[in-house]
């Protein structure tokens, strides 16, 4: 067997090339870097194929696709606020990107093609447990970019009649998760206060619950999607429970904050994953509990990341206030 993983040198990406590898899948990483890090692939380095490449731009990467059997397409820009700063570079790379990816895995005749989508697709649900079905609402530019890819997804294995299965990713977390770029996802900035010494920020009352998903659950799903017979279908992917943000951080420290709650996002995320458990039988292994231990004992990894305080949060979210109030 022989794989494809956009974006492998990322958070997710680089995880699950470890789980492909324990499964003797010969693997091409392709990454521009721009959120991917060197650092992710270091162990592995000799046994993949690494190419630099920006799917963002049609070119030589795309031969790579020949003779290919899964592709995974985990490359995309992430964050909130530089989406709202700059929603070009997030159409370049999360839809035009997409639709490159497409175009070479269709025109090499690619097994199954699995692409991680998002739930903020889903804006702030109705509904908790949130269903695929549920309304489509998503709230800024990171959002849309990530949806109108899965549409193109979609939309080629109706038309075209590649074989394709999109994963919507609630909260994840885990070892390697980016440090880098602007104010992001919440348990990396707590894991950076904590090394500090500062206290964790914790966004409005800290009530508003998350379906935080370890990382080693989100590659299981991916693989189980790509052995699946099952194609041109949506999954949730998440914990199959929930935890405060007040709950959370009192697993990590005593000295916390409270700042300003923001606009566009929801009081809770939690996956409904009755589909993706009953159809390709696959279920999460690793409650929050066990995942914090798991992260605590990695959390040298965030010694480098920026420490962010109640003062460069206000200043690096106010378009993010700005734009979505």
């Amino acid at each position: 067997m022989r794989a494809i993983v956009t974006g492998g040198a990322g958070f997710i990406g680089s995880h699950l090339v470890d789980s492909l590898l324990k499964k003797n899948i010969s693997v091409i990483v392709i990454d521009n870097l721009s959120t991917g890090n060197l650092n992710n692939i270091e162990h592995f380095k000799n046994n993949i194929e690494f190419v630099n490449a920006d799917i963002g731009e049609s070119g030589s990467w795309q031969s790579k696709f020949k003779n290919i059997d899964w592709v995974f397409h985990l490359a995309a820009l992430a964050d909130i606020v530089p989406s709202i700063k700059n929603p070009d570079a997030y159409f370049q790379s999360n839809v035009i990107g997409t639709f490159n990816v497409l175009q070479a895995s269709l025109a090499s005749k690619v097994k199954k093609l699995i692409y991680s989508a998002s739930s903020s697709c889903y804006g702030i649900p109705d509904k908790y447990p949130t269903p695929e079905d549920s309304k489509i609402n998503p709230q800024y530019p990171y959002a849309l970019t990530k949806r109108l890819g899965e549409e193109l997804v979609m939309h080629w294995s109706q038309v075209y009649k590649l074989p394709a299965i999109s994963l919507r990713f609630f909260n994840v977390y885990g070892p390697r998760s980016r440090t880098s770029g602007t104010y992001g996802a919440v348990l990396g900035v707590f894991l950076a206060q904590k090394l500090a010494g500062k206290p964790l920020t914790i966004v409005g009352s800290g009530e508003q619950t998350r379906d935080f998903t370890y990382v080693t659950d989100i590659t299981s799903a991916i693989i189980s999607a790509a052995e699946s017979p099952i194609s041109h279908d949506i999954f949730n992917v998440g914990s199959g429970s929930t935890i405060s943000i007040n709950s959370l951080a009192k697993l990590l420290s005593d000295n916390t904050v409270h700042i300003p709650k923001r606009p566009g996002e929801p009081d809770n995320t939690y996956a409904d994953i009755k589909r993706i458990t009953s159809e390709l039988n696959w279920t999460p292994k690793v409650n929050i509990n066990s995942g914090i231990k798991l992260v605590l004992e990695n959390i040298d990894y965030w010694k480098d990341a920026p420490v962010w305080t109640p003062e460069s949060i206000s200043d690096a979210t106010r378009d993010w206030f700005k734009y979505l109030s």
